[in-house]
């Protein structure tokens, strides 16, 4: 075998990274589990352990912290967490109102109505649908009147053409988009979400936020859609406000009570060196010697509890400070004031909050904290902000800001170019002037967003002009954040949440274990069957199938991607699919066996004539899985993902690794056999006359769809789910079973007398409540409105909300468009693939016939089967991903006795044949490979059974879409679509 020595190369580079990507996960878990043991069930000691070994090296080898492993171990999705997904819209509608001075022009407003109706139905380009709308309904005015001021001169000329406009509006909007994503991502961070996961969408004004382990909706609404307010403020500097903080710490050891004898005699000392030393020392002896190292130690508890009560704020607070000259320490010249751990900024606020304090607090004065730690720790800068006005406003708002640029000094340091209005630039000469009068201290101006400091540049000099260049130890990142953040008070673009969904953590942890058990369960199975079915050769493809599921993980954990339920389920599948490569080699080297060759001949020759069909087959289920992962989004993508990786692992594994395998087995001499005496005859001496009766297959296949067709218009449609039709569905669990009609008699009184939809979900205990009550509302505060109606509705029973969902009309409609396109493109690009691998139109356009008799199989199925099956048979994003995947079932089956047909016909020497003579080809070929293809179907048939089983509630329709799809599949591509070949030809052959 030529290129062993790099197939084993390249499979112990991967095993390393993979090792490399899973031993954070390993160790961060081991660092969770004693947090557990060290807090004996108490979560709020867990938490601090947890906190303070954040910044510890947890990873000696490595040097990586806890923060550091946590950020990279495996990342689970919140359908195994638990947590909130939310999606937000950025509202264009009233940023080009505000761009236009808030016009009340009625066609300009009715041009804004009109797009965003469009866009809500599924249009794309919200300002290319506004300025052609504008153009129709006011013919030959310029939008340059409305957009062209003083502040956007530069950008935009009074006489630019609405083209120009357009571009002009185009650059806004995306700049708005980025500005919300840099605010919303602070908030987020502020709010202190443990791996957040944030996009923007491409091609939209829309940005995804999955928030793991959130599960408070009401504040998450509010703090993600508050209106951002950008202020600029003078500080104090340090030497002006150490003496008050000294006071306060004075002040609360004095209110605080039961002050031990330890902590008096703790105090009984003077500090060495002064004032200032004492401050230091207080601060340093509440970190030294490594955050919780030594939290089990009682006389280091002791000491720390009794500095707490002697020096309650400097206990957690330390002054900025450096050694001078003459070795004592001095304070460090700046704005900052204090630095806290993060676990201790609630402390501190709270101290600052106590009317003791508040009372010594001058009201000039009024503290904040900035945005984010500092690089590479978890503790944040405190400022002292100067209130200079009697109305307590600040110096200068957001609407001083014309605009902002990222950009780079003379020296190539990324510094941020800030420019002001000429109203603001006024004011801005005249506070930058104070601020630089005295050149021996010169002072700072703090840039504020939602009462944070983002950055507190020291004012070199008086800026007259209005333009003013902001410079420091920058980041290119850095400059880019703040320059969005300095614009974000510019214009108004409201975000308002347009889908959320929530899952509990009870639902998380059940959807864990639900996963975990169908995982394993499925695994066994198939290693028992190929052990069985295959002897010898089956341990070799049990290894490969090994080594491929640490492939799989390895690599989905050192990429990021997030794993979830129907991941997991893809996964699953992924290791069903792959067994499919090693089922297609053993059965041709056991045909080779059969003609009399020895076992290294056979392994060779049944590894070459595989490789075809198994190359087609899984580009065709990757270009499915592809299209999935750029049309899906959410837990379509998360199993799209791990389809992809897990189809290029399996490839590897499944051909090269076991190849090199069978030849150290060769070289040792070892005994290799492919069957035993229960299979060695299986499947042999075929002949089914598949085409023969082909008539009879449309006839079964046409009565199905059509007593689907029956169905679907006696239910009134499809069952769509929330996320194809717009609305909320919550799913509520009951401590005892509930009757869904009386519940839906209750929840439509409280919904204004609109009936929501009640279906048991999983268990009579269980309910799925779909309702469409206030959907269209945009007002913030409609999700509580509507979660209030509903716990009112379900008063006086016992039951726990687990899982919620929110759609709006224009997230289902852009749903429903990227699901027909998924499917539309993958039709295509499935004939423009066949077409070019066979060379013949007959060929492609006979499996895409297959694909949409297939899709109208399932559906129908769905359709007839809908509320007679004791689970829910939605159609959403799950059943999309369902449906293709179902279609690459089809594919792959096609596609391999395609290519036994292209071998005879290569044996024979011709292009085709005609007549009895290609019917009888067809059915050698469907016959010769109807080993592999019935032993490929009952393997998955078996693995999405366990999952069906073991998998939980939350993905039951979506496994039943999938094994119904199975069945259809193989029959399809057994019965369908190589004999609609033979009807293709034959019409091709009457025209001729």
């Amino acid at each position: 075998m030529q290129g062993k020595g790099f197939i084993k190369f390249i499979a112990i580079v991967l095993a390393i990274v993979c090792a490399y990507a899973l031993s954070f996960t390993l160790v961060s878990s081991s660092v969770e589990k004693d947090a557990k043991n060290y807090a004996k069930g108490d979560l709020a000691k867990e938490k601090a352990y947890l906190d303070s070994m954040s910044t510890e090296k947890v990873y000696p080898l490595l040097g990586f912290t806890y923060q550091d492993v946590k950020s990279k171990e495996i990342n689970l999705g919140l359908d195994l967490k638990g947590g909130m997904n939310v999606t937000m819209e950025i509202s264009l509608a009233e940023l080009v109102k505000s761009l236009a001075d808030n016009t009340t022009d009625a066609n300009f407003n009715k041009a804004l109505q009109n797009a965003q109706t469009q866009l809500n139905a599924g249009g794309k380009d919200y300002i290319k649908l506004f300025v052609d709308d504008f153009e129709k309904l006011s013919p030959g005015v310029k939008l340059a009147d409305y957009f062209s001021n003083q502040d956007n001169a530069s950008q935009l000329k009074p006489n630019a053409s609405n083209s120009e406009v357009q571009s002009f509006l185009s650059k806004e909007a995306e700049s708005a988009i980025d500005r919300s994503f840099t605010i919303l991502r602070s908030r987020i961070d502020g709010f202190g979400v443990v791996s957040p996961n944030m996009q923007k969408q491409p091609g939209s004004n829309r940005i995804l936020i999955e928030m793991p382990g959130v599960q408070d909706k009401e504040r998450i609404s509010k703090l993600l859609q508050g209106s951002a307010e950008l202020q600029f403020w003078q500080v104090y500097q340090i030497q002006e406000v150490v003496s008050l903080l000294e006071n306060i710490n004075k002040t609360l050891a004095s209110t605080l009570k039961d002050t031990t004898a330890v902590a008096k005699d703790a105090t009984t000392a003077p500090a060495a060196g002064g004032k200032l030393a004492g401050l230091e020392k207080a601060a340093a002896d509440t970190t030294k010697g490594g955050k919780l190292a030594g939290l089990g130690k009682k006389d280091s508890t002791a000491a720390k509890a009794a500095i707490a009560k002697s020096n309650p704020l400097f206990s957690i607070l330390s002054i900025p400070t450096y050694q001078g000259e003459n070795g004592q320490p001095a304070l460090r010249p700046g704005p900052i004031v204090g630095w806290v751990a993060q676990k201790d900024t609630a402390k501190v606020n709270s101290y600052f909050k106590t009317p003791e304090v508040a009372a010594s607090i001058p009201s000039t004065m009024k503290f904040m904290w900035s945005v984010k730690p500092m690089e590479g720790s978890k503790v944040f800068e405190l400022y002292a902000i100067k209130v200079t006005s009697a109305d307590g406003k600040p110096d200068l708002g957001g609407e001083a800001v014309s605009d902002s640029r990222n950009d780079f000094d003379q020296k190539g340091k990324p510094e941020v170019t800030m420019y002001m209005t000429s109203e603001g630039a006024a004011k801005w000469k005249k506070i930058t002037a104070e601020a630089s009068a005295d050149r021996n201290n010169l002072k700072s101006i703090a840039i504020v967003l939602d009462n944070q400091v983002y950055s507190a540049p020291t004012v070199q000099n008086e800026i007259p002009n209005g333009v003013s260049s902001i410079s420091g130890n920058f980041t290119q990142e850095d400059t880019k954040d703040l320059s969005n953040i300095l614009k974000a008070g510019k214009l108004p673009a409201p975000a308002r949440i347009a889908g959320s969904f929530v899952v509990g953590p009870t639902l998380g942890a059940q959807a864990i274990h639900d996963g975990l058990i169908s995982f394993v369960i499925a695994f066994i199975v198939i290693l028992i069957f190929m052990a069985l079915y295959y002897h010898r050769a089956g341990w070799v493809a049990n290894f490969a199938l090994l080594i491929n599921l640490f492939f799989i993980i390895g690599i989905l954990v050192s990429l990021g991607a997030v794993l979830t339920l129907p991941g997991i389920a893809g996964i699953v599948l992924t290791i069903g699919l792959s067994v499919d490569a090693n089922i297609l080699i053993f059965e041709r080297v056991r045909e080779e066996l059969a003609l009399g060759k020895n076992i290294p001949t056979a392994i060779k020759e049944g590894f070459k004539h595989a490789m075809p069909s198994i190359l087609d087959a899984n580009i065709t289920v990757f270009i499915l899985g592809a299209i999935l992962y750029l049309f899906g989004s959410g837990p379509v993508q998360g199993f799209a993902t791990t389809l992809c990786i897990g189809i290029l692992s399996s490839l590897f594994a499944a051909v090269a690794i076991s190849r090199v395998v069978f030849e150290a087995m060769l070289d040792r001499k070892m005994e290799i056999s492919f069957d035993n005496n229960f299979t060695r005859n299986a499947f042999k001496n075929l002949a089914f006359n598949f085409v023969g009766r082909r008539k009879i297959y449309y006839v079964i296949s046409t009565i199905i769809i059509i007593a689907g067709i029956g169905m679907y218009f006696k239910h009134g449609g499809l069952n769509l789910g929330v996320d194809f039709k717009g609305g909320r569905t919550y799913l509520v669990h009951f401590d005892k079973t509930v009757n869904t009609e009386d519940l839906k008699s209750k929840l439509s009184v409280v919904f204004d007398n609109e009936t929501p939809e009640v279906k048991t979900a999983g268990e009579d205990s269980q309910v799925k409540i779909t309702t469409t009550f206030h959907i269209d509302d945009q007002d913030p505060k409609t999700d509580k409105v509507v979660e209030d109606a509903l716990n009112k509705g379900l008063a006086g029973s016992k039951y726990e909300i687990v899982s919620s969902q929110k759609v709006t009309p224009i997230i289902a409609s852009d749903i429903v468009n990227g699901a027909f396109y998924a499917v539309l493109i993958s039709c295509i690009f499935m004939f423009i693939y066949i077409v070019v691998r066979f060379k013949k139109w007959q060929y492609g356009l006979g499996a895409v016939l297959a694909l949409a008799h297939d899709v109208l199989m399932v559906l129908s199925f769905y359709t007839i089967l809908d509320g007679v099956l004791p689970f829910s048979l939605e159609i959403g994003q799950d059943f999309i991903a369902a449906i293709l995947t179902v279609m690459g079932y089809t594919m792959t089956e096609t596609v391999v006795v395609f290519d036994r047909i292209r071998e005879k016909l290569k044996e024979a020497g011709k292009d085709d044949l005609h007549g009895e003579e290609r019917n009888n080809l067809i059915n050698f070929a469907l016959n010769s490979t109807l080993s592999r293809t019935i032993l490929t179907s009952l393997t998955v048939f078996f693995v999405l059974l366990v999952i069906f089983i073991f998998g939980g509630d939350s993905i039951r329709g979506f496994i039943f879409a999938l094994l119904i799809g199975r069945v259809i599949g193989t029959y399809s591509s057994l019965c369908i679509s190589t004999p609609i070949v033979i009807d293709l030809g034959s019409s091709a052959e009457k025209r001729k």
